[in-house]
């Protein structure tokens, strides 16, 4: 169970993730960092909707919840975190991984 209150399932990172986090652990402290932040329902770098959607989805369940996430330093780089509707898996990936 997260803190906010919904549960993240399994936690699992696509090959390109895991690869770079294997090989960079800076990379790895910054997605450690921003799944506590995921778990504390700050979205990150979504729009102000997309947020409120998430805090919905948090508050009713039901739906997707994918948070954004600029990897500081390193332009454009970014994250996402996706946890299903059903709160069963939630998956770090590239967007271009999507």
């Amino acid at each position: 169970m997260g803190a906010a209150g919904f549960p993240l399932g399994r936690v699992c990172a696509t090959r390109g993730v895991a690869h770079d986090m294997e090989r960079d652990a800076a990379f790895a402290r910054f997605v450690a960092g921003s799944l506590a932040r995921y778990r504390c329902c700050d979205w990150g770098d979504v729009s102000a909707a997309d947020g409120k959607a998430n805090s919905g989805a948090v508050e009713c369940g039901g739906e997707r919840i994918l948070a954004a996430y600029r990897y500081p330093g390193h332009g454009s780089r970014k994250i996402w975190i996706l946890t299903e509707a059903d709160r069963s898996v939630t998956t770090v990936l590239y967007p271009e991984e999507y």
